[in-house]
């Protein structure tokens, strides 16, 4: 599913080492679609998401595995998309910059999945008239708004966890490709995948080149597009999407090596 890109300059968490995982993200962190859901903050062992899922296959490998899941669900990347999603009525509680950062202290793995209620934020706004006659345009300025953020946050990631964190980034889908957008319009499921591929290739996948930053390709993924990886709602996985998620997750962490992503794929024009 890779082409033959470099691989990312990080290196394995060491065998049988003591990982402080934590994992930043929304109602993906807690599993929300899973048969066993987990309550934010809880090690949850029991949990079929994908942060539980990758704790136990960590332990399974002989880590010892601490676990601090800080996923709001409603959440999203900055107070700027807290605060227009609000603008146009949807219900956000939180935001990784503001309310999940600060408590990565001490981390040596650290997980972040940021990019769908952004999405869905901003095509409500289109939805509701923003951007007027230049819809791509508005897009595009959010697309950089979400960039600035997510460059906030692997910094502040940075500053606050322990020295030599290894931090896993999952990239946007194309969530104009997936089952919830299935009857939308073809200008809403344009607008998602404009959006999500910006995300990607302009503030996620360049990660790839950082040191002890491994870039998870969900977006170029096949398995991200199969409806019976998703839960009723067509937007959240079900208990085999996130274990194909922790899987790549794992991966990530001890292999010696892990590809980079794909620069282009079908999978980011799937919507013509």
């Amino acid at each position: 599913m890779r082409d033959a890109s470099p691989t990312a300059p990080s290196g394995p968490l060491p065998p049988g080492s003591t990982v402080n995982y934590t994992a930043v993200g929304a109602s993906d962190a807690t599993g929300h679609g899973a048969s066993v859901e987990c309550v934010p903050l809880t090690d949850c062992p029991q949990g079929t998401g994908y942060v539980p899922v990758t704790a136990r296959e960590l332990r399974a490998r002989g880590f010892t595995v601490t676990l601090l899941n800080l996923g709001i669900p409603t959440a999203v990347i900055g107070r700027d998309f807290q605060s227009l999603g609000r603008q146009y009525n949807h219900t956000i509680v939180g935001n990784f910059i503001d309310d999940e950062m600060p408590f990565v202290r001490n981390s040596t793995l650290v997980t972040v999945f940021a990019g769908g209620n952004e999405v869905n934020v901003i095509t409500s706004a289109l939805g509701n008239g923003a951007g007027g006659s230049d819809p791509a345009g508005y897009i595009d300025s959010q697309v950089r708004a979400f960039g600035s953020d997510y460059a906030t946050l692997i910094s502040g990631i940075r500053d606050r966890a322990a020295a030599g964190v290894h931090i896993i980034v999952l990239n946007v889908p194309n969530f104009g490709a997936l089952p919830y957008l299935a009857r939308a319009s073809t200008s809403q499921r344009q607008a998602a995948q404009r959006a999500a591929v910006g995300m990607t290739t302009t503030a996620v996948n360049p990660l790839a080149g950082a040191q002890n930053v491994s870039v998870v390709d969900i977006m170029c993924d096949a398995r991200t597009y199969q409806s019976s990886n998703y839960s009723s709602d067509g937007f959240h996985p079900n208990d085999s999407g996130y274990a194909f998620i922790a899987a790549e997750i794992v991966n990530a962490a001890t292999a010696s090596s892990y590809p980079a992503p794909r620069s282009t794929c079908p999978q980011m024009t799937a919507i013509p």
